[in-house]
Formats: C-alpha cells, structure tokens, sequence
C-alpha cells in the first residue's frame, strides 16, 4: 500500500500513476471488490438521496431571522471547536513531553491506560463524571466550602463544553503524540546529549520538526470532533447562546419540526465537515494510536531536579484531571443507589443498549470488512482512485454526522412512514455508520499485513475461499476483527445523537434514560444509571475482545 499521505483516518492513497497490472494471486474483479463497491454505491445514493432531500425541502427559503439564528449557530459552533482544540493541544504537548522524558515511573502503564478510557466511554457517562467533579455540587465546590471560600463553579455554557472537549481529546491528542516521540531514532538523543544541547535547544531542533509534522493533522481531527459535538454542547451549553449546529438541528426538527431550517443547517454542516475530511487527508501523516506501555526510547535530556519536578507535576496534574471524573462517577453512582431507577427499568434500557450496541458493531464490522478488502484488491491492481472514492464513502460518517443522515431520514418519511415503527433499524444503522471509520481504521493495515504475507504463497498453494480464511486469515485477522467488533460495539451502545432523534417511550436505552435524569435534575439518580452504563461498556468491550479476539490480547 502507498503510504505517501498515510493518516489516521486512511483516506490516503498515492497520487502517482502506475500500470495496472493485477497483482499475484489476485483476480481481475473477485467477489469481495463487486460487494464492496455495491456497498460503497449504496451508501454514496444514499447520501445523494438525502442531500437531495435537504435541498428539496426549501432550505434556502429562510427569513432574515432564521439566517441570523444561523450565524449565531454556526459562529458559535466553530469558535467552540477552535478554543477546545487550542486548549486540549496546548496541555497534550507539555504532558506528552514529560511522559516522554519520563519512561519509567511506578503508575505509567496504568496512566497510559487510564488515557484510553475516555475514548471508549460514553459521553454522557463523562460528562456525569465532569459534572460531578467541577458542578456547582461538586467536589471542587465542595473543597472551596471545606476551606471558607463561599465560591460555586458554574459548569453550563461555553466553559462547560470547554472542559468536557478538554477531558475528552486530551488523553486522544497523548495517545496520537507519543508514539510519534518514539519513533525519533535514538541516535537524535545521545547525539543531542554528546552535543550538550540543553532542553530548549532539543525541543528547538529535535522536538519543534516533530510537532510540525504531528500537529496540523491531529489539530483537524479534534477539531472535526469538536465541531460535530452533540451530547456535551445539549447537556452543557446551558441555553440558546451556547448551541452548536447539531443540537441545531436536533431542535429544529425534535421539538419545532421546522424542516426548513433543519435542511439549511444539516447541509452546511455536511458541507464543512467534508472541507475538514479533505484537510485531514491534504495533512495527515503516518500517525498511530500508542498501545504499549513503553511507547518511548531513552532520552538524555531533563535531568536535572527542577525539570524532573516539572514534568512529574504535569504528568500528577494531567492523571487527576482525567481520573478525579471517573472517581466521582464510581463515588456517587454507589452512593446514589437508593435513588435508582426501577430495576425494570433499568434491566430493559439495559437490553436494548445491548441490543443497539451488538447491532451496531456487527454492521459496522461487517461492512468495514467488506470495504477494506475491496479496497486491498483496488490498491493491489493499481485503481488507486477508485480505492481513494472506496475509502472516503467508508468514512461517511466523518463528514456526514448520522445528525445530518437522520435529518434526511427524517425529511423523507414525513407524512409517508410512521418513523418511530422503524426506530430500531434506523438507530442501528446510524450507530454503524457512525463507528465505520474507526472499524476500517483498525482493519484496513490487518488486512494490508496479511495480504502482503500470505497472497503470493496462498496463490501458489492453491489455497482460497474459506479454507484460507478458515486456516489462515482469520487467526491472523481474528486480533483486529475483535478490537473492531469491541469498538464499534461499545460506540453504538453510548452514542446518544441517533436515539436522541428516533427514540421513544417503548426505544429508551441506558444513555437517553441517563439524559433523562439529567435533564430533570435527578442526579443520584441518574450517577447510578451512568455507573451503570460505564460498567456495561467497559464489559461489553473486555468480553467481545476476549471472546473474538481471543486469549492473546491479554
């Protein structure tokens, strides 16, 4: 595979021209590319269909009133997503530094792993944990009544969304930064150490070329994150002043059924975030999710007492930042178990999160699958935009939000269908396209090892069809396929934008019933239903993982 413009999202492929001459052991147009281009035709019309659908409805016919409500929305949507990226930047740099310079400590490991729990967790479970921490009740308000400061930290409004972004992408923006440290060749570093260059001389030449190359795409990746915020900017924006374009359109078609302006926003939100797909492929790098507990090479640098105390200090100060949220969640959700909901209650939200989560895990892995191996055979024959087309309708779901698809949904069953008889299979579908880029992300470089190993000797062997997949494919695919299958599924079980729109009295998972609570101030209540549903993802994560993926994961 050409890696030329290789980043996290796969959406690169190579722009030089070859000859397109079918690789060994690979046919013209096998099975597995006409399933995976029908796949990616059916998605693409359906995309068509309901940006069509947006236009058609008047969208452009908007008062004066509506386009300024628009400008507000969208002004408001961006500078959000801008101040949320500076600052979960801005903390990652220094803290990533200093885990860098520090390999060794008692606790990396699990700090490392404490790092990935905010990107499986539900976003409304942290932001239980955020609220639970630096609420007006919380225990920062908590501490300052302890001291005699008569002070109550107000956590709505656009401060709010700020630290919710911050706890979410930090740990994400760590996570993508560390690796990049461990890869600078160790001969930088004791070449930089027998030069005596000092600390601002090594982040000058060695660290600042680094950071150029990293930043500007993980800039753009949180930044979309930040921009296609739904459930932290509806539970803590606080009032009209703070929406973004999701709760928008959440709004305009839930509550005011004004299409209109639903189609207007859903566009412009679908146009801006396929600007900022196409930026992430124009300045993605070869960028990596760190899994290992070592994930650098020693350094010689940082050696003296003061920026040891330093660099311990951010790292103490980032841990507590990301853990004190899931401590509290832990505290209150036991103390609040006399405020729970009906055990009915809570066993049959509990199902149908399962439910909607296996679903949309398994359609999310299954199509990914179907898509990555199409891909590989493009990639192999030399269609490299054919495959560049394949990949960006594979990631549908980063310029397209299901908010966007469900306003689509929306416009075209009004007055035809009764949406909510449907409710369960339009949930399901949204969640997978939701979860699709990451389910691709993890299996199109599987898929790409393995062909690369075992096509030219299968092919000499005579070895396809199931008894390669049965005998070869899958123990090697097996690893990924369950890290996929773990992801997606426990992305679909807390997403709360699909449900939010389509679900209902008789379709009220875990996250809409903790929404719920929330919004009517009912939080011993609702901090057990968020222990609860933690509890439920990060199992549902382990045994998927372990079941699929087998004993070696662990």
């Amino acid at each position: 595979m050409d890696r030329d413009h290789q980043s996290i999202t796969g959406l690169s492929i190579g722009r030089r021209r070859s000859r397109r001459t079918p690789a060994a052991g690979i046919g013209v147009w096998p099975a597995t590319v006409l399933t995976g281009c029908g796949l990616a035709a059916i998605l693409a019309a359906a995309a068509v269909a309901i940006f069509a659908l947006l236009v058609s409805t008047g969208g452009f016919d908007l008062h004066l009133a509506s386009l300024g409500y628009l400008g507000r929305v969208l002004g408001f949507t961006l500078w959000q997503a801008l101040l949320s990226t500076l600052l979960s930047l801005s903390a990652a740099v220094p803290v990533t530094r200093a885990l860098a310079r520090r390999p060794s400590f008692p606790g990396r490991a699990w700090l490392l792993r404490l790092c990935a729990l905010p990107m499986v967790m539900p976003t409304i479970v942290g932001i239980f944990g955020i609220v639970a921490v630096f609420g007006g009740s919380g225990y920062l308000a908590s501490l300052g009544t302890f001291l005699g400061a008569n002070w109550r930290p107000q956590i709505y409004g656009l401060h709010g969304i700020l630290l919710a972004h911050v706890f979410f992408n930090l740990p994400l923006a760590i996570r993508l930064l560390l690796p990049s440290y461990a890869a600078v060749p160790p001969e930088s570093w004791r070449l930089a150490a027998q030069l005596g260059m000092k600390g601002r001389d090594v982040f000058r030449f060695i660290e600042v070329p680094l950071l150029r190359q990293q930043l500007p795409g993980i800039f753009i990746i949180i930044f979309m994150l930040c921009f296609t915020t739904f459930a932290v900017a509806l539970t803590l924006g606080g009032g009209p002043g703070a929406t973004t374009l999701e709760v928008a359109i959440y709004q305009a078609l839930r509550f005011d059924f004004d299409l209109g302006l639903g189609a207007m926003l859903a566009l412009l939100q679908a146009l801006l975030c396929a600007a900022g797909a196409w930026a992430v492929w124009r300045t993605g790098r070869d960028m990596a999710m760190g899994s290992q507990t070592r994930l650098t090479v020693r350094r010689y640098d940082g050696v003296g007492p003061m920026t040891r105390i330093g660099d311990y200090t951010l790292i103490l100060l980032a841990g507590l930042f990301v853990a004190l949220p899931v401590v509290a969640l832990v505290q209150k959700g036991l103390f609040g178990l006399h405020a729970a909901a009906a055990p009915t209650l809570l066993l049959r939200a509990s199902l149908i999160s399962i439910g909607l989560g296996l679903g949309g895990g398994i359609v999310a892995t299954g199509g990914g699958y179907v898509l990555a191996q199409a891909r590989r055979h493009l990639v192999a024959q030399h269609y490299r935009r054919s495959a560049f087309l394949l990949a960006l309708v594979g990631r549908l779901g980063l310029f397209v939000s299901p908010m966007v698809m469900g306003t689509g949904i929306f416009l075209a069953a009004a007055g035809r269908v009764d949406l909510y008889q449907l409710a369960v299979p339009g949930v399901i579908l949204l969640n997978a396209v939701l979860a699709l880029p990451f389910v691709l992300g993890l299996l199109e470089p599987a898929l790409a090892g393995a062909a690369e190993r075992h096509d030219k000797l299968c092919a000499a062997l005579g070895i396809k069809g199931w008894q390669r997949w049965r005998h070869i494919d899958w123990p090697v695919l097996r690893r990924p396929i369950g890290s996929a299958l773990a992801l997606a599924s426990v992305i679909s079980l807390g997403d709360l934008g699909a449900i939010a729109l389509f679900g209902n009295q008789d379709l009220t998972n875990l996250t809409l019933l903790l929404y719920g609570q929330l919004g009517a101030y009912r939080l011993d209540g609702a901090a057990s239903t968020a222990l609860l549903l933690l509890l439920l993802t990060l199992l549902t994560y382990a045994v998927i993982e372990r079941w699929v993926g087998g004993r070696e994961l662990h």
